[in-house]
């Protein structure tokens, strides 16, 4: 049970004799970049098999690769705009995409003639969440809506905000959902009602990019335009416990590894940072000189349970596989 928030708790694991944490180090390495992709890449998906990711990107292609066979991707299905956001839909095999202009594009690999486009938010679709028998999505126009899976139509609408909707997480233990929007709050509503329950109201200094519920659902990860990373308490309100400028600018995305003990965040600034999920402490920092990283903007990222492999999409036309191996000393 954590006892000592932030960088109190840091402390007290690098002086405790018998932490095992403090023996704990990581190895990374860029195992492959995939490119073949004409414009920026925004979304990178769990694939059909595990073995497999999908990505979406500004050229409006959905394309598969093989983590066993990294350098070929498969275009799969296209869009004729950019995509903004992407999810996978293993039950019914379809793609729900959603676009820079607030398309959601309904799309069965190897069917076209089953694709349905439905013009339906405004200013681009940023996030999209599979739950249960339903999709979510969220547009720029401010609008949460659920879509029926099985009919591919919506069922409704709310508007949380006059500002765009960014970034979406769920916490199954707690029937909750925590929504990111551009106007600085972070939204909690009932996952079956979509009842406002709570508003952390301004989270962060602009734009909530990216939010992920611990494994545990006891603790919310947000991050933001401002660059700041920041936990909250969530048996407690959602009271913060955690605060720090943790890049240089926007954060992007955030993905916690299988197993919940380390995870990501990746940002404007092109690096990736690896954090101890305990003690919020920075274990790596993936960059372009050391590791021979993005040049761009990290757009995305996706942390495979398949070899406990963590993939980013950038701006700068590729995705990189990446190895992360837990070392411990004696």
């Amino acid at each position: 049970m954590k006892e000592f928030p932030g960088r109190t708790l840091s402390k007290f694991l690098r002086t405790s004799t018998f932490c095992y944490l403090c023996h704990m180090q990581l190895h990374a390495k860029k195992i492959a970049q995939l490119t073949g992709h004409r414009a920026s890449v925004f979304a990178v998906e769990s694939g059909p098999e595990p073995h497999t990711i999908l990505s979406g990107a500004g050229d409006g292609w959905i394309v598969e690769w093989s983590l066993d066979d990294p350098e070929n991707g498969k275009l799969i299905a296209k869009v004729d705009t950019n995509i903004f956001s992407l999810k996978h839909i293993q039950d019914t095999e379809n793609l729900v995409v959603g676009d820079m202009h607030g398309g959601v594009h309904w799309v069965k690999p190897g069917h076209p003639e089953e694709t349905k486009d439905i013009a339906h938010h405004k200013d681009g679709v940023f996030a999209i969440l599979e739950l249960n028998d339903f999709i979510l999505t969220l547009g720029g126009g401010g609008k949460i809506t659920r879509w029926s899976k099985e009919k591919r139509q919506s069922l409704e609408s709310l508007q949380l905000s006059y500002h765009s909707l960014r970034s979406i997480t769920h916490a199954p233990s707690r029937n909750e959902l925590a929504i990111g929007a551009s106007d600085e709050n972070i939204y909690i509503l009932n996952a079956d009602t979509l009842e406002i329950k709570q508003t952390i109201t301004n989270a962060h200094g602009n734009s909530v990019f990216a939010l992920q519920y611990s494994p545990d659902n006891r603790y919310l990860f947000s991050g933001g335009r401002d660059a700041h990373l920041r936990v909250w308490d969530v048996q407690n309100g959602y009271q913060s416990v955690f605060s720090e400028a943790a890049h240089w600018f926007t954060i992007n995305a955030i993905a916690f590894e299988p197993g919940g003990q380390f995870f990501a965040t990746a940002s404007r600034d092109k690096t990736i940072r690896i954090w101890d999920a305990e003690d919020y402490s920075l274990k790596k920092s993936l960059d372009l000189k050391k590791y021979q990283g993005h040049i761009n903007s990290v757009n995305d990222l996706y942390w495979s349970p398949y070899r406990n492999e963590l993939i980013s999409a950038s701006d700068d036309r590729s995705l990189i596989v990446w190895s992360i191996e837990k070392i411990v000393s004696n």
